[in-house]
């Protein structure tokens, strides 16, 4: 565990420290898109944050490489070097992205290609545990199409739930530390050192994502862009494929005794068939969705649009900061709950936890819908949004006018973050609308 810590601390440091170098370059060198219609941040924020996380993710791998306990990893398996050559090629073409705009179909063949890649050197999923019937083994082509799959949808969520400063890293921080857990248990519990690259992975790109936030919460100073998102997408994947089709469930030896005993011993088997689901369950809905919403509207399932998760909670009412705590709450009660589960799965108070916790989180969700309004008399010593509001003077307000003595209508300014958007109009950008958008 000292040496993970370790490697987790170095992996963050570098990241930390490399950011802010990044945000002057990516400023240098223009990487600061317009504001496009679905952005809910007010200035031209940079991107390529990705650059520094790829850089503390090539520290990491090269910490633990010389450290003594973990350095058998990299002698038994090829599984840390095919990470590295997927998440090169799909870093680089996120930095591509970020600066040039690539083509969302570009962009689908690459991470296809970044998952063959890895296939290619051995990172796939070889059987699959499966309740009822047990240890199925995979074809070679089978194994490609379900690793391809599973890449290319985890990527694609974890960069669809990046619409709000700091959502993105948090939730796969968040995800990566219930992996890290369960895949250490597997490890150090049960002795499997085919669980060791995977509990590597979850390490790393906890540190990845400890040491961007303090850039990229809100305000974000940087944004981690598409080099980014895909980046610890690409990763949080290869630790999903690494633990669930990597490690032999016949080498718990649990399918001994009674059926009702071998059921419950066999959980830890079975939950890498829900873990990598779950840790993505929030990101993956979302994604879901706008597939959905978009192929329903007559529209490319790429189209940009402001109907994600996290603009529905502005919408409702939440503030920024509120609404990525929300976003927060929900990932780690499931990514948590499942690895409560998988470690007492006879235990009630779990599942009473868990549905204790989901009805507190459906209160926090709703609360804007039923704010209360203090009495006349407490105004002075509640928050505003709890005061009740002013009527609005009937004097007609002096109209203002150009030169000719026209009246210059303003534009209404849509509902938006922690009450940015109810700032005044935006000269800077007059028509939203018209502005571009990506996928």
């Amino acid at each position: 565990m000292r040496d993970y810590l370790l490697t987790l601390c170095v992996t963050a440091a570098v990241t930390y420290l490399l950011t802010g170098p990044v945000r002057k370059f990516a400023i240098a060198t223009g990487a600061m898109p317009e504001i496009r219609a679905r952005d809910v941040h007010r200035e031209p924020t940079p991107r390529l944050g990705g650059i520094a996380m790829f850089f503390g993710l090539c520290a990491g791998l090269l910490v633990a490489d010389h450290l003594q306990n973990l350095n058998s990893v990299f002698e038994q398996s090829n599984e840390p070097r095919a990470l590295l050559s997927g998440a090169a090629l799909i870093w680089l073409i996120g930095v591509l992205d970020d600066k040039f705009e690539l083509d969302a179909l570009i962009k689908l063949g690459a991470q296809m290609i970044s998952a063959g890649v890895m296939v290619a050197q051995g990172l796939t999923i070889l059987w699959l545990p499966i309740p009822g019937v047990g240890t199925v083994a995979l074809t070679p082509g089978q194994g490609t199409l379900l690793t391809v799959a599973l890449v290319v949808l985890t990527i694609n969520a974890v960069n669809f739930v990046d619409g709000l400063d700091g959502l993105a890293a948090g939730m796969v921080c968040l995800a990566a530390a219930a992996f890290f857990l369960y895949a250490y248990r597997l490890w150090y519990g049960y002795t499997i050192e085919a669980a060791a690259p995977a509990t590597l992975f979850a390490a790393i790109l906890m540190g990845m994502c400890l040491g961007f936030l303090p850039h990229n919460m809100h305000p974000a100073r940087i944004f981690m862009g598409d080099s980014g998102s895909m980046l610890i997408g690409l990763i949080l994947a290869a630790s999903a494929i690494s633990i669930t089709g990597q490690v032999d469930p016949d080498a718990l030896k649990i399918f001994e005794g009674s059926t009702r005993e071998a059921t419950h011993a066999a959980l830890p088997v079975f939950i890498p068939l829900v873990l990598p689901l779950t840790i993505i369950a929030i990101p993956m809905a979302d994604l879901v969705l706008a597939i959905v919403r978009r192929t329903w509207k007559g529209q490319s399932p790429f189209a940009a649009d402001r109907g994600h998760l996290h603009h529905r909670l502005l919408e409702i009412g939440h503030s920024h900061s509120r609404a990525v705590l929300i976003m927060y709450f929900w990932s780690a009660l499931i990514a948590f709950g499942t690895l409560a589960y998988s470690v007492h799965s006879t235990s009630m108070w779990i599942v009473l936890g868990v549905v204790a916790l989901s009805a507190i989180g459906l209160v926090l969700l709703l609360l804007p819908r039923f704010t209360p309004r203090a009495p006349r008399w407490a105004e002075s010593v509640v928050p505003p949004r709890y005061r009740r509001r002013k009527r609005a003077s009937a004097e007609p307000a002096e109209p203002s006018g150009d030169a000719g003595g026209a009246e210059e209508e303003q534009e209404p300014v849509p509902a938006g973050v922690n009450g940015a958007t109810a700032l005044g109009h935006r000269s800077r950008f007059p028509d939203r609308s018209k502005a571009g958008a990506r996928g």
